[in-house]
């Protein structure tokens, strides 16, 4: 009994002399400043197209509320047209969430337009 404790405590003693540490700290991703955000913008007049654009050119994803022109069809036919043209210059891509969301994404994501799960007739 006492030859396989002596063996244990070798082993032991390997382990410790092989243990290495090891600075996690280079591996945190919290510190690097992100190279895309999910931004989110309410559509509630034409005014703020511009800095959607803005967010667009930055190659971030924007989730936009549109409910605030719903009201007014020709405001909100404008206003899409002008975001369908600026995905279109980065080669991004844009699709309708429901009733009073879109997204809007940079080139190299494409949006798929398939539910994966939703209801079944």
């Amino acid at each position: 009994m006492a030859g396989i404790l002596e063996r244990l405590k070798l082993i032991g003693k390997a382990a410790e002399e092989d243990y290495a540490e090891v600075d996690l700290g280079q591996f945190d991703e919290s510190s690097r400043s992100p190279k895309m955000l999910l931004r989110v913008a309410e559509l509630g007049r034409e005014e703020v197209l511009p800095e959607i654009k803005q967010e667009i050119y930055a190659g971030n994803i924007i989730l936009v509320d549109i409910a605030g022109l719903k009201r007014d069809k020709a405001a909100l036919d404008r206003a899409i047209g002008e975001l369908k043209k600026a995905i279109d210059d980065i080669s991004g891509d844009i699709a309708g969430v429901g009733d009073d969301l879109i997204i809007l994404v940079p080139a190299g994501i494409k949006i798929d337009r398939e539910k994966v799960v939703g209801s079944r007739d």
